[in-house]
Protein backbone atom coordinates (compact mmCIF):
# COMPACT_ATOMS: atom_id res chain seq x y z
CA UNK A 1 0.00 0.00 0.00
CA UNK A 2 1.28 3.45 -0.93
CA UNK A 3 1.53 6.00 1.86
CA UNK A 4 0.44 9.28 0.33
CA UNK A 5 1.74 12.63 1.48
CA UNK A 6 -1.89 13.75 1.94
CA UNK A 7 -5.17 11.83 1.91
CA UNK A 8 -8.66 13.16 2.64
CA UNK A 9 -10.54 9.88 2.26
CA UNK A 10 -10.21 8.64 5.87
CA UNK A 11 -11.49 12.01 7.09
CA UNK A 12 -14.33 11.92 4.57
CA UNK A 13 -15.44 8.50 5.75
CA UNK A 14 -15.63 9.83 9.29
CA UNK A 15 -17.44 13.06 8.35
CA UNK A 16 -19.41 11.88 5.32
CA UNK A 17 -22.88 12.28 6.80
CA UNK A 18 -22.19 15.88 7.82
CA UNK A 19 -20.63 16.76 4.46
CA UNK A 20 -23.50 15.31 2.45
CA UNK A 21 -26.02 16.98 4.73
CA UNK A 22 -24.30 20.30 4.02
CA UNK A 23 -24.63 19.74 0.27
CA UNK A 24 -28.30 18.80 0.59
CA UNK A 25 -29.01 21.86 2.74
CA UNK A 26 -27.65 24.19 0.08
CA UNK A 27 -29.32 22.43 -2.84
CA UNK A 28 -32.67 22.59 -1.05
CA UNK A 29 -32.26 26.22 0.03
CA UNK A 30 -33.32 27.82 -3.23
CA UNK A 31 -30.25 30.10 -3.27
CA UNK A 32 -26.98 28.87 -4.74
CA UNK A 33 -24.91 32.10 -4.96
CA UNK A 34 -24.03 34.40 -2.02
CA UNK A 35 -26.75 33.02 0.19
CA UNK A 36 -27.07 32.31 3.89
CA UNK A 37 -24.29 29.72 3.98
CA UNK A 38 -21.71 32.21 2.73
CA UNK A 39 -23.00 34.93 5.08
CA UNK A 40 -22.97 32.56 8.05
CA UNK A 41 -19.49 31.25 7.29
CA UNK A 42 -18.17 34.80 6.95
CA UNK A 43 -19.56 35.70 10.38
CA UNK A 44 -18.24 32.54 11.99
CA UNK A 45 -14.77 32.72 10.41
CA UNK A 46 -14.43 36.37 11.44
CA UNK A 47 -15.53 35.48 14.98
CA UNK A 48 -13.05 32.58 15.12
CA UNK A 49 -10.27 35.12 14.55
CA UNK A 50 -11.77 37.88 16.67
CA UNK A 51 -11.98 40.09 13.58
CA UNK A 52 -14.77 42.40 12.49
CA UNK A 53 -15.10 41.21 8.89
CA UNK A 54 -14.60 38.25 6.59
CA UNK A 55 -15.21 38.24 2.83
CA UNK A 56 -15.46 34.83 1.18
CA UNK A 57 -13.91 34.49 -2.28
CA UNK A 58 -13.43 31.73 -4.82
CA UNK A 59 -9.85 30.71 -4.04
CA UNK A 60 -6.75 31.62 -2.08
CA UNK A 61 -5.00 33.29 -5.00
CA UNK A 62 -7.84 35.76 -5.43
CA UNK A 63 -7.97 36.25 -1.66
CA UNK A 64 -4.43 37.57 -1.94
CA UNK A 65 -5.07 39.59 -5.10
CA UNK A 66 -8.29 41.19 -3.89
CA UNK A 67 -6.77 41.73 -0.46
CA UNK A 68 -3.91 43.68 -2.01
CA UNK A 69 -6.25 45.68 -4.25
CA UNK A 70 -8.51 46.50 -1.32
CA UNK A 71 -5.45 47.85 0.52
CA UNK A 72 -4.70 50.15 -2.41
CA UNK A 73 -1.94 48.17 -4.13
CA UNK A 74 -1.79 48.65 -7.88
CA UNK A 75 0.40 49.39 -10.91
CA UNK A 76 3.71 51.01 -10.06
CA UNK A 77 3.73 49.77 -6.47
CA UNK A 78 6.10 47.25 -4.90
CA UNK A 79 5.21 44.49 -2.46
CA UNK A 80 7.91 42.84 -0.35
CA UNK A 81 7.59 39.09 0.13
CA UNK A 82 9.56 35.83 -0.13
CA UNK A 83 10.37 33.49 -3.02
CA UNK A 84 10.08 30.13 -1.22
CA UNK A 85 6.30 30.36 -1.24
CA UNK A 86 3.81 28.80 -3.64
CA UNK A 87 3.70 30.65 -6.95
CA UNK A 88 0.14 31.98 -6.32
CA UNK A 89 1.50 34.42 -3.71
CA UNK A 90 3.54 36.11 -6.40
CA UNK A 91 0.95 35.60 -9.14
CA UNK A 92 -1.44 37.63 -6.99
CA UNK A 93 1.02 40.50 -6.61
CA UNK A 94 1.75 40.60 -10.34
CA UNK A 95 -1.99 40.42 -11.01
CA UNK A 96 -2.52 43.77 -9.30
CA UNK A 97 0.05 45.38 -11.57
CA UNK A 98 2.51 45.71 -8.69
CA UNK A 99 6.07 44.36 -8.61
CA UNK A 100 7.12 41.67 -6.13
CA UNK A 101 10.36 42.38 -4.28
CA UNK A 102 11.97 39.37 -2.60
CA UNK A 103 13.93 39.09 0.61
CA UNK A 104 15.64 35.92 1.77
CA UNK A 105 14.41 33.58 4.47
CA UNK A 106 15.89 32.23 7.68
CA UNK A 107 17.54 28.83 7.42
CA UNK A 108 16.27 27.60 10.77
CA UNK A 109 12.54 28.06 10.15
CA UNK A 110 12.10 28.80 6.39
CA UNK A 111 10.31 32.07 7.23
CA UNK A 112 10.88 35.63 6.01
CA UNK A 113 14.12 37.12 7.33
CA UNK A 114 12.56 40.27 8.72
CA UNK A 115 16.02 41.79 9.29
CA UNK A 116 16.36 42.17 5.51
CA UNK A 117 13.06 43.94 4.91
CA UNK A 118 13.97 47.54 5.70
CA UNK A 119 16.80 47.53 3.15
CA UNK A 120 14.32 46.39 0.49
CA UNK A 121 11.92 49.31 1.08
CA UNK A 122 11.89 51.97 -1.63
CA UNK A 123 9.64 54.97 -2.31
CA UNK A 124 7.48 52.61 -4.41
CA UNK A 125 6.92 50.09 -1.62
CA UNK A 126 3.23 49.90 -0.74
CA UNK A 127 2.84 46.67 1.25
CA UNK A 128 4.54 43.83 3.06
CA UNK A 129 3.31 40.30 2.40
CA UNK A 130 4.66 37.87 5.02
CA UNK A 131 3.93 34.19 4.34
CA UNK A 132 3.17 32.09 7.41
CA UNK A 133 4.76 29.09 5.75
CA UNK A 134 4.23 25.41 6.58
CA UNK A 135 2.07 26.13 9.61
CA UNK A 136 3.79 28.72 11.78
CA UNK A 137 3.89 32.50 11.85
CA UNK A 138 6.53 34.97 10.77
CA UNK A 139 7.87 37.22 13.54
CA UNK A 140 5.40 40.05 13.08
CA UNK A 141 6.67 42.65 15.57
CA UNK A 142 9.45 44.03 13.34
CA UNK A 143 7.16 44.06 10.31
CA UNK A 144 4.48 45.95 12.18
CA UNK A 145 7.08 48.48 13.33
CA UNK A 146 8.36 48.95 9.77
CA UNK A 147 4.83 49.33 8.46
CA UNK A 148 4.11 52.07 10.99
CA UNK A 149 7.34 53.97 10.35
CA UNK A 150 7.12 53.78 6.53
CA UNK A 151 3.36 54.04 6.09
CA UNK A 152 3.00 50.55 4.60
CA UNK A 153 0.16 48.05 4.57
CA UNK A 154 0.50 44.42 5.71
CA UNK A 155 -1.36 41.55 4.10
CA UNK A 156 -0.71 38.21 5.81
CA UNK A 157 -0.62 35.10 3.63
CA UNK A 158 -2.33 32.55 5.89
CA UNK A 159 -2.94 29.82 3.31
CA UNK A 160 -0.90 27.37 5.39
CA UNK A 161 -1.53 28.60 8.91
CA UNK A 162 -5.20 28.18 9.87
CA UNK A 163 -5.37 28.07 13.70
CA UNK A 164 -1.67 28.84 14.16
CA UNK A 165 -0.88 31.48 16.79
CA UNK A 166 1.94 33.95 17.43
CA UNK A 167 2.33 35.09 21.04
CA UNK A 168 -1.31 34.22 21.58
CA UNK A 169 -2.64 35.98 18.49
CA UNK A 170 -4.15 33.93 15.68
CA UNK A 171 -2.49 34.01 12.27
CA UNK A 172 -4.35 36.58 10.23
CA UNK A 173 -4.94 39.11 13.00
CA UNK A 174 -1.62 40.99 12.96
CA UNK A 175 -1.81 42.99 9.73
CA UNK A 176 -4.25 45.24 7.90
CA UNK A 177 -5.84 42.18 6.31
CA UNK A 178 -5.14 38.48 5.86
CA UNK A 179 -5.77 36.07 3.01
CA UNK A 180 -6.74 32.42 3.51
CA UNK A 181 -7.02 29.49 1.13
CA UNK A 182 -9.41 26.60 1.64
CA UNK A 183 -7.86 24.36 -1.01
CA UNK A 184 -8.60 20.76 0.01
CA UNK A 185 -5.12 20.06 1.42
CA UNK A 186 -5.25 22.98 3.86
CA UNK A 187 -5.64 22.68 7.61
CA UNK A 188 -9.18 23.96 7.00
CA UNK A 189 -9.89 22.55 3.57
CA UNK A 190 -13.00 22.61 1.41
CA UNK A 191 -14.11 19.96 -1.06
CA UNK A 192 -12.97 22.18 -3.91
CA UNK A 193 -11.56 25.69 -4.11
CA UNK A 194 -12.32 28.54 -1.72
CA UNK A 195 -10.72 31.50 0.01
CA UNK A 196 -11.39 34.42 2.33
CA UNK A 197 -9.98 37.73 3.50
CA UNK A 198 -10.35 38.94 7.08
CA UNK A 199 -9.90 42.51 8.28
CA UNK A 200 -10.93 44.85 11.07
CA UNK A 201 -11.19 47.81 8.71
CA UNK A 202 -14.69 48.70 7.45
CA UNK A 203 -13.48 50.42 4.27
CA UNK A 204 -11.25 47.49 3.35
CA UNK A 205 -14.14 45.09 3.79
CA UNK A 206 -16.44 47.23 1.62
CA UNK A 207 -13.79 47.31 -1.08
CA UNK A 208 -13.38 43.53 -0.90
CA UNK A 209 -17.11 42.97 -1.32
CA UNK A 210 -17.17 45.22 -4.38
CA UNK A 211 -14.09 43.61 -5.87
CA UNK A 212 -15.39 40.05 -5.57
CA UNK A 213 -18.67 41.05 -7.28
CA UNK A 214 -17.57 42.83 -10.48
CA UNK A 215 -17.12 46.14 -8.62
CA UNK A 216 -20.82 46.35 -7.81
CA UNK A 217 -22.44 47.50 -4.59
CA UNK A 218 -25.88 46.87 -6.02
CA UNK A 219 -27.06 44.63 -8.81
CA UNK A 220 -25.83 45.60 -12.30
CA UNK A 221 -24.12 48.86 -11.19
CA UNK A 222 -20.33 49.11 -11.03
CA UNK A 223 -19.48 51.88 -8.57
CA UNK A 224 -15.80 52.88 -8.56
CA UNK A 225 -13.94 50.54 -10.90
CA UNK A 226 -14.41 47.09 -12.44
CA UNK A 227 -13.86 44.18 -10.09
CA UNK A 228 -13.87 40.41 -10.49
CA UNK A 229 -16.18 37.43 -10.33
CA UNK A 230 -14.65 35.88 -7.20
CA UNK A 231 -17.47 34.65 -5.00
CA UNK A 232 -17.19 31.84 -2.47
CA UNK A 233 -19.51 29.00 -3.46
CA UNK A 234 -22.50 28.28 -1.22
CA UNK A 235 -21.79 24.53 -1.07
CA UNK A 236 -18.16 25.06 -0.05
CA UNK A 237 -19.20 27.69 2.50
CA UNK A 238 -21.66 25.31 4.17
CA UNK A 239 -19.06 22.55 4.27
CA UNK A 240 -16.50 24.98 5.70
CA UNK A 241 -18.97 26.11 8.39
CA UNK A 242 -19.15 22.57 9.69
CA UNK A 243 -15.45 21.91 9.38
CA UNK A 244 -14.64 25.19 11.14
CA UNK A 245 -16.09 23.74 14.36
CA UNK A 246 -13.56 20.93 14.03
CA UNK A 247 -10.57 23.12 13.13
CA UNK A 248 -8.98 23.09 16.62
CA UNK A 249 -9.17 19.31 16.56
CA UNK A 250 -7.58 19.13 13.10
CA UNK A 251 -4.73 21.34 14.30
CA UNK A 252 -4.14 19.29 17.45
CA UNK A 253 -4.19 16.06 15.43
CA UNK A 254 -1.49 17.48 13.16
CA UNK A 255 0.60 18.43 16.18
CA UNK A 256 0.19 14.88 17.47
CA UNK A 257 1.45 13.49 14.16
CA UNK A 258 4.42 15.90 14.36
CA UNK A 259 5.24 14.80 17.90
CA UNK A 260 5.24 11.15 16.87
CA UNK A 261 7.57 11.86 13.95
CA UNK A 262 9.93 13.64 16.30
CA UNK A 263 9.90 10.68 18.69
CA UNK A 264 10.66 8.29 15.84
CA UNK A 265 13.26 10.40 14.04
CA UNK A 266 15.03 12.48 16.70
CA UNK A 267 18.03 10.14 16.88
CA UNK A 268 18.58 10.50 13.12
CA UNK A 269 18.70 14.28 13.24
CA UNK A 270 21.89 16.27 13.31
CA UNK A 271 24.15 18.71 11.46
CA UNK A 272 24.89 17.53 7.94
CA UNK A 273 22.14 14.95 8.16
CA UNK A 274 18.39 14.92 8.64
CA UNK A 275 16.99 18.20 9.96
CA UNK A 276 13.56 18.18 11.62
CA UNK A 277 11.21 21.20 11.76
CA UNK A 278 11.39 23.56 14.71
CA UNK A 279 8.78 25.74 16.38
CA UNK A 280 9.80 29.28 17.24
CA UNK A 281 9.26 30.61 20.78
CA UNK A 282 5.80 32.14 21.06
CA UNK A 283 4.44 30.19 18.09
CA UNK A 284 1.83 27.45 17.98
CA UNK A 285 2.60 25.32 14.92
CA UNK A 286 -0.18 23.58 12.96
CA UNK A 287 2.07 21.58 10.60
CA UNK A 288 0.28 22.12 7.33
CA UNK A 289 3.19 20.10 6.02
CA UNK A 290 5.96 18.34 7.94
CA UNK A 291 9.09 19.60 6.23
CA UNK A 292 12.47 17.97 6.87
CA UNK A 293 15.87 18.60 5.27
CA UNK A 294 18.76 16.52 4.04
CA UNK A 295 21.60 17.43 1.63
CA UNK A 296 20.95 14.18 -0.30
CA UNK A 297 17.23 14.77 -0.58
CA UNK A 298 16.77 13.55 -4.14
CA UNK A 299 18.43 10.19 -3.45
CA UNK A 300 16.24 9.71 -0.39
CA UNK A 301 13.01 10.43 -2.25
CA UNK A 302 13.96 8.04 -5.04
CA UNK A 303 14.91 5.26 -2.62
CA UNK A 304 11.68 5.61 -0.62
CA UNK A 305 9.60 4.89 -3.72
CA UNK A 306 10.57 1.22 -3.35
CA UNK A 307 8.78 1.25 0.02
CA UNK A 308 5.57 2.68 -1.43
CA UNK A 309 6.09 6.05 0.26
CA UNK A 310 5.23 9.15 -1.76
CA UNK A 311 6.81 12.39 -0.62
CA UNK A 312 6.41 16.00 -1.67
CA UNK A 313 8.67 19.03 -2.04
CA UNK A 314 7.16 22.37 -1.05
CA UNK A 315 8.69 23.92 -3.13
CA UNK A 316 11.44 22.64 -5.45
CA UNK A 317 11.74 25.86 -7.48
CA UNK A 318 11.90 29.22 -5.70
CA UNK A 319 9.68 31.68 -7.52
CA UNK A 320 12.54 33.99 -8.49
CA UNK A 321 14.21 31.13 -10.43
CA UNK A 322 11.14 30.27 -12.53
CA UNK A 323 11.35 31.28 -16.18
CA UNK A 324 7.82 32.66 -15.98
CA UNK A 325 9.08 35.30 -13.54
CA UNK A 326 12.30 36.03 -15.40
CA UNK A 327 11.03 39.52 -16.17
CA UNK A 328 11.62 40.41 -12.51
CA UNK A 329 15.37 40.29 -13.14
CA UNK A 330 16.49 38.00 -10.33
CA UNK A 331 19.36 35.60 -10.89
CA UNK A 332 20.33 32.37 -9.19
CA UNK A 333 22.43 33.25 -6.17
CA UNK A 334 20.43 36.36 -5.29
CA UNK A 335 18.59 34.56 -2.46
CA UNK A 336 21.15 32.04 -1.23
CA UNK A 337 19.28 30.61 1.76
CA UNK A 338 16.07 30.22 -0.21
CA UNK A 339 17.95 28.41 -2.97
CA UNK A 340 19.84 26.13 -0.57
CA UNK A 341 16.65 25.09 1.18
CA UNK A 342 14.92 24.33 -2.12
CA UNK A 343 17.60 21.73 -2.82
CA UNK A 344 17.24 20.01 0.57
CA UNK A 345 13.64 20.14 1.82
CA UNK A 346 10.99 17.44 1.50
CA UNK A 347 7.70 16.74 3.23
CA UNK A 348 6.74 13.55 5.04
CA UNK A 349 3.11 12.40 4.95
CA UNK A 350 0.99 14.71 7.13
CA UNK A 351 -2.77 14.81 7.68
CA UNK A 352 -4.95 14.49 10.80
CA UNK A 353 -6.06 10.92 10.16
CA UNK A 354 -2.55 9.58 9.50
CA UNK A 355 -2.13 6.65 11.89
CA UNK A 356 0.89 6.05 14.09
CA UNK A 357 1.42 2.68 12.42
CA UNK A 358 1.71 4.34 9.02
CA UNK A 359 4.07 6.92 10.49
CA UNK A 360 6.17 4.12 11.94
CA UNK A 361 6.43 2.56 8.48
CA UNK A 362 7.59 5.89 7.04
CA UNK A 363 10.13 6.34 9.84
CA UNK A 364 11.45 2.80 9.49
CA UNK A 365 11.86 3.13 5.74
CA UNK A 366 13.55 6.50 6.12
CA UNK A 367 15.90 5.03 8.73
CA UNK A 368 16.85 2.19 6.34
CA UNK A 369 17.43 4.55 3.43
CA UNK A 370 19.56 6.95 5.46
CA UNK A 371 21.71 4.07 6.70
CA UNK A 372 22.38 3.06 3.11
CA UNK A 373 23.60 6.48 1.93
Amino acid sequence: MTTRVWDYLPEYEKEKDDILEAVEKVFASGQLILGESVRAFEREFADFHGMAHCTGVDNGTNALKLGLEALGVGPGDEVITVANTAAPTVVAIVGTGATPVFVDVREEDFLMDTAQVEAAITPRTKALLPVHLYGQCVDMAPLRALARSHGLKILEDCAQSHAATHHGRPAGTMGDAAAFSFYPTKVLGAYGDGGAVVTDDDATDRALRRLRYYGMEQTYYVVHSPGHNSRLDEVQAEILRRKLTRLPGYAEARRSVARHYEEQLADLAGPGGLRLPTTNPGNTHVYYVYVVRHPRRDEIIEALKAYGIALNISYPWPVHTMTGFGFLGYRRGSLPVTEKLADEIFSLPMYPSLTESRQDEVAAALRTVLASL
